[in-house]
């Protein structure tokens, strides 16, 4: 019996979890599901026979590793500094390991290592970086089979409120971590636009009042940002000689507004710290400013 292994049960593991189940009752795989809240699971799984659920601190070495041991195939969806741990274990007892975060320096120093045990390490597998890879490469490699000529690259990619259920004025919902919602651009971007190559800071990535159209009577105009470091990937992408190559995140355009004066209130900082207890909302912009 094959047995898949995952990390993290919240809330961007929601739906994997209920395909991992459906899948497992299939194929009579077994499926464990970690977690430091073992109720959260329970939640997810509605008591499912095909998931067992595991209370486990990460950080708790001998468990993590036992874990790891009897299983074939590791799905992380913890938080992005945390895979590491998972990966040094997956190398140690020769497992596959599957992550939808971006790849990292630390993941990327364990290569020699996974390639000599012959292991297969899927990092970026998710909407953005994961969804936007694979159909960026399906284009370019039909561009190029045509003797098609590239000089420009823009992708544009996110996860948007589908129309019959956006409801609030920032036409948003947070369907994964908030506190990666809060960061999400805290890095900058560098992107190169006309043969420039250009490097934004946090606060400027939202100054953008460009849009996408989209063409569906439900969507139409989207703005976007400029998302990480698109340069990484041109020689990912077998792109040379190119004007302009960049990635992006797309936002209705009210939210990149609103995202815009979050930042300059300051109130991404994770510097300052409030008590909140029976504090008012204008009692706590009274202090905060």
């Amino acid at each position: 019996m094959k047995t898949i292994l995952l990390f993290g049960a919240g809330k961007s593991a929601t739906v994997l979890i209920d395909y991992l189940i459906k899948e497992s009752e299939v194929h009579k795989w077994k499926f464990i599901i970690a977690d430091c809240d073992k109720e959260q699971i329970l939640l997810k799984t509605n008591n499912s026979k095909f998931a067992e659920a595991v209370e486990l601190n990460i950080e708790d070495e001998k468990k993590r590793g036992k874990l790891i041991e009897k299983a074939h195939v590791v799905i992380s969806m913890m938080p992005a500094d945390l895979h590491f741990l998972i990966a040094k274990d997956c190398v140690e007892y020769r497992k596959h390991l599957l992550t939808a975060s971006y790849l990292d320096k630390n993941i990327k120093s364990l290569q020699d290592e996974i390639n000599d045990r012959k292991l297969l390490f899927l990092c970026e597998m998710g909407l953005d970086p994961g969804i936007d890879h694979m159909s960026a490469m399906k284009m370019i490699h039909e561009a190029k089979a045509n003797d098609g000529k590239l000089t420009s690259f823009r992708s544009h990619c996110g996860g948007l409120v589908a129309p019959e259920n956006d409801d609030n004025p920032w036409h948003y919902k947070i369907s994964w971590n908030p506190r990666n919602v809060m960061m999400a651009g805290k890095s900058g971007a560098e992107f190169l636009e006309d043969e420039k190559y250009i490097t934004l800071n946090y606060e400027q990535l939202f100054d953008n009042k460009e849009t996408v159209l989209i063409e569906d009577e439900n969507i139409g105009e989207l703005g976007f940002y400029p998302n990480r470091d698109s340069l990484s990937y041109l020689p990912i992408y077998q792109l040379e000689n190119l004007r302009t190559f960049v990635r992006t995140t797309l936002r209705y355009p009210g939210f990149i507004t609103g995202w815009r004066q979050i930042i300059a209130l300051g109130l991404t900082n994770e510097e300052a710290v409030y008590e909140t207890d029976k504090l008012s909302l204008k009692d706590f912009f009274i202090q905060h400013l």
